[in-house]
């Protein structure tokens, strides 16, 4: 909730935090009013679905000036509009490209949509939507590395990590964070059952680790002690707002 994030911001003297909804920015103005009053700067984004190569995924957007908020509601507008009520909103690539101007773009985790083109072996897709994201966002197109141990996320990193200097996209270390502490785990997968309808004790639904919380600078440095420069981009991304 977000009076508890605001609290840990102003317990543990966060100088900036970003949230990205998904699909909407219905969070946006209770995160940054209530952040902004305990000194932690609120950085605006949101996640979009993408329709591309037969996949449905999610990217993360973060907006850098009120240009680019505006492109950001713009985008999700159009994601329901083009959208049936029965699918899940979703954005051609050619919106994201036509509405980038001041937008920060992370290609998200292995379930989301880059990870799923990688899990599908569309390799091919995967280098050519890249290359031309680049040609629009230039330096706002990041590789993000998230480690949880999650399904797959290692081989996804591995690829992420071996075509980051050959399409000379840097790299940026994320966490996918759903509650602030570790001991909020299990009640968090027992509110993802609900919501996907499925029992906990179900072998076959996907199953995240407990390691989807709000973590601290020093457990982050240990977590990435073997790739520094993606914490690097963190501050170097944090400088650009």
């Amino acid at each position: 909730k977000i009076d508890e994030l605001a609290d840990y911001c102003k317990k543990n003297e966060i100088k900036s935090l970003g949230l990205a909804d998904s699909f909407n920015l219905c969070g946006a103005l209770e995160f940054s009013e209530k952040l902004s009053k305990v000194g932690t700067q609120p950085i605006i984004g949101t996640q979009i679905n993408i329709k591309e190569s037969n996949i449905l995924g999610k990217i993360t957007l973060y907006s850098k000036t009120e240009i680019g908020y505006k492109n950001l509601t713009k985008l999700s507008s159009l994601s329901y509009l083009n959208s049936s009520a029965t699918e899940e909103p979703a954005c051609e690539l050619r919106d994201i490209i036509e509405n980038s101007k001041d937008l920060i773009l992370l290609t998200g985790s292995s379930r989301d949509f880059f990870g799923k083109l990688f899990l599908s072996n569309k390799f091919k897709n995967f280098i050519e939507i890249i290359e031309l994201l680049k040609q629009n966002f230039k330096n706002n197109l990041y590789f993000e590395i998230q480690r949880h141990n999650d399904y797959e996320e290692k081989n996804f990193e591995n690829f992420l990590l071996n075509h980051s200097k050959s399409l000379n996209i840097p790299i940026i270390a994320s966490q996918e964070v759903y509650y602030l502490n570790k001991e909020m785990h299990e009640a968090h997968d027992a509110l993802r059952c609900i919501g996907e309808k499925s029992f906990v004790d179900d072998a076959e639904r996907l199953k995240l680790s407990n390691e989807h919380f709000l973590k601290k600078d020093i457990e982050l440095k240990k977590i990435y002690s073997d790739i520094p420069e993606a914490l690097e981009n963190n501050y170097n991304f944090h400088l650009r707002f």
